[in-house]
């Protein structure tokens, strides 16, 4: 009979708290239909091929492949400066001397190296069947023009060779190489928000906060001190996480490690303002740790992994209200493309204005906490 006392306590307290009933059975609900978002995406792979002293039939062929598109270019320079800005995703040119292809691949993303592998030798086998096709008419047209004896030329159908040539990493590097530096990023932003999180609440329910605010110190204040104090810990733990990713995980980064570090920090104030702010929302650690799958998991969703421009509109303007977005890009730029921070402008901005929104939306809260400033 205790035990089942306790139990309809238990009950009544939780049928009581509202808030934790939606967080038990909403947040399912919209991880499950974000899911479900994600992955009915359209997952064709499209490519962008600069061509350079390529003939008409190649590129032919290298239409007709499904997702490939065809920019000829007058020269070489041209075409790697295409590839190098992020115009196309692979440079084909043609030495006619050597009969080889030279094939230069941007490589960032391994399913669109394969696909321009692919319909390179797709088109190459078009080609000869095109041209021993052509030759046998041509030997049939000159047997019956000519007498019997004519012995008609012979043509020379050997293929063409391939060289392969990567700007990022190499031949072996797959699909995991184009998410590092988005994980790095959202493992970041979730230690950065958990502890701090669970370290604020924790002096709110043990009454600390509250003999602060009894003080005449600022809200604002507070919470400076707070990110100040909290964004030392979280400068070092994201400079070692930075660090450990691409020493243990032998990540190839073609920028400068300290704009990774400089973007990961920035990432982590932007965690530690969050954590503060649902520290403030939520009355329990019970309630702190439901917070999760609604603020990190969305996070993840939203990144990058799953490209955003093969979604639905409606759907890339939720990955443009989330900070892991721009940080992933910022990541990905740096790491694989060399971007330099004044190339990155744009992401750097979303995300000092996520920090600035966040700050005001803390010193706000903590109004239900103290009625005077």
């Amino acid at each position: 009979m205790r035990t089942l006392a306790i139990t309809k306590r238990i009950l009544k307290e939780l049928l009581r708290d509202r808030r934790t009933l939606a967080l038990m059975f909403l947040a399912p609900i919209l991880i499950m239909w974000l899911m479900n978002v994600m992955f009915s995406a359209n997952s064709k792979t499209d490519v962008e091929i600069a061509t350079v002293n390529v003939s008409q039939t190649i590129r032919h062929n290298l239409a007709q492949v499904d997702g490939v598109t065809v920019t000829p270019t007058k020269t070489v320079r041209q075409a790697e400066d295409k590839l190098k800005s992020d115009h196309v995703d692979a440079v084909i040119e043609y030495q006619q001397k050597a009969n080889r292809f030279n094939v230069t691949y941007a490589n960032t993303d391994s399913s669109k190296t394969a696909l321009t592998k692919q319909a390179l030798k797709a088109a190459i086998t078009g080609q000869t069947i095109t041209t021993l096709s052509t030759g046998v008419q041509q030997l049939q047209s000159v047997i019956k023009a000519t007498n019997p004896s004519f012995s008609a030329p012979q043509q020379s159908n050997k293929a063409p060779s391939i060289s392969n040539h990567y700007q990022y990493g190499n031949a072996d590097t797959g699909f995991f190489a184009k998410i590092v530096p988005i994980l790095m990023g959202f493992f970041i932003f979730f230690f950065v928000f958990l502890i701090s999180g669970m370290a604020l609440l924790k002096e709110r329910t043990s009454g600390t906060l509250d003999r602060l605010l009894a003080t005449p110190v600022k809200r604002s204040e507070i919470v400076f001190g707070y990110m100040l104090s909290y964004g030392i810990l979280s400068i070092l733990q994201s400079t070692v996480i930075v660090m450990a990713t691409i020493w243990l995980l032998k990540v190839e980064v073609v920028g400068n490690i300290l704009n990774i570090i400089i973007i990961s920090v920035l990432l982590a104030f932007v965690a530690l303002a969050f954590g503060i702010l649902m520290s403030t929302l939520a009355n329990s650690e019970f309630q702190m740790m439901q917070f999760i799958p609604l603020v990190v998991v969305p996070q993840v969703f939203f990144s990058g992994i799953i490209p955003l421009d093969s979604m639905a509109s409606w759907v890339q303007y939720i990955g443009k209200i989330l900070p892991l977005t721009y940080t992933g890009d910022a990541l990905t730029q740096i790491v694989m493309y060399g971007k330099g921070l004044t190339s990155l402008g744009g992401d750097i901005l979303a995300l000092l204005i996520f920090l600035v929104v966040l700050l005001w939306l803390n010193i706000v809260g903590l109004k239900r906490y103290r009625k005077v400033q």
